[in-house]
């Protein structure tokens, strides 16, 4: 891909310390955009200081709800430099370095960890369909070259079509740097089995919405959430109190947000949500092709979710 080459030429701060085990809520965090479909670099700083402010644990930056499928390299590596030098080492920032090449995703890694990321987030490779021992030797050769920069690994098999077995997974628990993975098939049973079966120092985290409170009242860590863009205080909270057990509080708050959890998602991730976050005057609501803005036909049940939380009053 034009560009990876320059890569190396931003690695040069080490890492001061390795990261403790991380939970709570996770925002995986939009890629604010002009109407120009320019990168928003104010509007993701803003982002990251409200995101703060109102307790997220975690910054998700780059993932699939950032666009990362279209931001060329350079700005993929000055979307991650940017939120680490604006989060300033008030919570973690979990950079997205996945790709389809094994040798692009190590670069991506080598750069979150010389700017001073805290942990990085690598999806199963997407479009070439590896084996399981390819998906296991992709991320073996990730943690190899840059295991100093700890992994979670990412399982979205209705984005990615691969699907990494669960006895993929448990190999990948013994490659020192692998600590832990996003699983986000929406599945609990299966969520259930990978909690049961890994070792107590790897963390298994939700990355779906809908069932992230029970992953989490089951043994999770917590949850990488695309509903914590709009309401990360309340996801926050939600967070504490399925970590702490609190089922009665958990589920209280899982309730309050159901609407945004289903509606968000009425068109595919981050369409519906950068509308939202446009109509909360959050950030602009541009996107970059192939996606396209949000159908008329679908706005009505995503203002109406934003209603029933209590995030539109008027």
């Amino acid at each position: 891909m034009p560009g990876v080459s320059r890569i190396g030429a931003f690695v040069h701060r080490q890492r001061d310390s390795p990261l403790e085990q991380l939970t709570g809520s996770i925002v995986a965090l939009v890629t604010p955009m002009h109407d120009d479909g320019s990168v928003d670099y104010p509007a993701l700083r803003r982002l990251i200081d409200w995101h703060i402010d109102e307790g997220t644990d975690c910054l998700g930056v780059v993932g699939t709800t950032g666009e990362s499928p279209t931001v060329d390299v350079e700005e993929h590596c000055e979307i991650i430099r940017v939120s680490v030098e604006q989060a300033k080492g008030r919570v973690p920032v979990m950079a997205g370095c996945g790709a389809n090449s094994t040798k692009e995703a190590i670069e991506l890694a080598k750069f979150a960890k010389g700017v001073g990321a805290d942990s990085q987030l690598q999806v199963v490779p997407y479009y070439n369909k590896p084996t399981q021992e390819g998906q296991y030797q992709h991320f073996k050769a990730i943690a190899e070259a840059v295991g100093d920069l700890p992994i979670v690994l990412y399982n979205v098999p209705g984005r990615t079509v691969a699907d990494m077995a669960h006895d993929t997974v448990l190999r990948l628990t013994q490659v020192p740097g692998i600590i832990g993975i996003k699983e986000a098939t929406g599945n609990i049973e299966r969520a259930q089995w990978l909690i049961r079966d890994v070792p107590k120092n790897f963390a298994v985290y939700s990355g779906d919405d809908p069932t992230a409170v029970a992953l989490m009242l089951c043994g999770g860590q917590g949850n990488i959430s695309v509903t914590a863009n709009i309401a990360p205080r309340k996801m926050h909270e939600l967070c504490v109190a399925a970590l702490a057990g609190d089922v009665k509080r958990a589920m209280q708050i899982q309730f309050e947000l159901m609407p945004l959890h289903r509606n968000l998602f009425v068109e595919p991730n981050p369409i519906p949500l950068k509308w939202a976050m446009a109509r909360l005057g959050l950030c602009g609501g541009a996107l970059r092709l192939p996606l396209t803005e949000l159908g008329e036909a679908s706005c009505p049940a995503v203002e109406g979710a934003l209603r029933a939380t209590g995030l539109l009053k008027n």
